[in-house]
């Protein structure tokens, strides 16, 4: 079956962290250093800006936000009145740029880091050098009262994080493992049980989401494509995304049936942050979205 897909908005740097939240999906744009939102209509609107490249996002119980600040290796929160403040420093853990994020039911949050240059050892050694050999990271857990620790190390670039809907296990892309990796989560947030939940070879995961199915759609940053996962590695659907290559990708939409995925022209940051290519497409899919984004 060949889906439909249709642009919904342009005239972005390069969008990361979808969520749909309230009628909209809200998602940052690295090099505007901007978390923005549109709704299905296409309406674009620029929420608020921060003094970095914005990545990871999500909400706490108390209806506060959470904001990934990449380069600064912060965890910020921008509270009702919008007032936006340091949350975590996570200087101490991460090795280079902080990434996704998904945020917990008790308002903790589990976030990923590049590990290292990943754009200066592209261009040195080449991809297929990169994803063999390369320095792994260390996953992070923030409390909800803002304490940093170390939940899982050697993670092979972490990247998109979801929380199943019972709370007992987070799944995370390994973007240079070309794997999901599963852990089972304690009660403090801990993570223990390390498991390969599926292969994605050859896809490599970014931005991932969970459908009610239990499958996960991943975004493939390496082709133009949007892939549908089940546990195992089965490849249950691929979306193509007109071209550009896929890098997050959210379900939401009235019904949950809404497939976002941001594309742009490529990953490099020089490149990214020169024009406003990037795109969110959607799709129209069958199983609605579950779990924690």
């Amino acid at each position: 079956m060949v889906r439909k897909t249709r642009v919904l908005t342009g005239g972005l740097y390069f969008g990361e962290g979808p969520r749909w939240r309230d009628g909209r999906l809200w998602f940052s744009d690295f090099y505007a250093h901007a978390v923005k939102s549109v709704s299905l209509a296409g309406d674009l609107r620029t929420e608020f800006e921060i003094d970095d490249q914005p990545s990871g996002l999500g909400w706490r119980p108390d209806g506060s936000m959470l904001i990934v600040s990449m380069t600064k290796r912060r965890l910020l929160r921008r509270d009702l009145d919008g007032k936006i403040s340091v949350h975590a420093d996570l200087g101490h853990i991460a090795t280079f740029h902080c990434n996704d994020m998904v945020v917990d039911a008790a308002g903790g949050a589990y976030v990923g880091n590049f590990g290292f240059d990943l754009d200066a050892e592209m261009a040195a050694r080449g991809a297929p050098s990169v994803i063999a050999e390369h320095p792994t990271a260390k996953l992070a857990y923030v409390t909800p009262d803002g304490e940093a620790r170390v939940v899982a190390d050697d993670m092979h670039f972490p990247n998109g994080p979801v929380i199943t809907p019972d709370g007992k296990t987070l799944i995370v892309g390994e973007s240079l493992a070309a794997a999901l990796t599963a852990f089972d989560i304690g009660p403090d947030g801990s993570l223990s049980n390390r498991r390969v939940w599926a292969s994605t070879q050859p896809s490599l995961p970014d931005g991932i989401c969970l459908d009610a199915e239990g499958a996960i759609w991943i975004a493939n940053p390496i082709a133009p494509e949007c892939v549908r996962i089940g546990e195992g590695g089965k490849v249950l659907e691929t979306i193509e995304t007109d071209g550009q290559p896929c890098f997050a990708c959210m379900l939401g939409g009235d019904d949950g049936k809404t497939l976002f995925m941001m594309v742009a022209g490529g990953s490099d940051h020089e490149e990214a942050a020169r024009e406003m290519v990037g795109r969110i497409l959607v799709a129209q899919v069958d199983v609605p979205h579950a779990g924690r984004p």
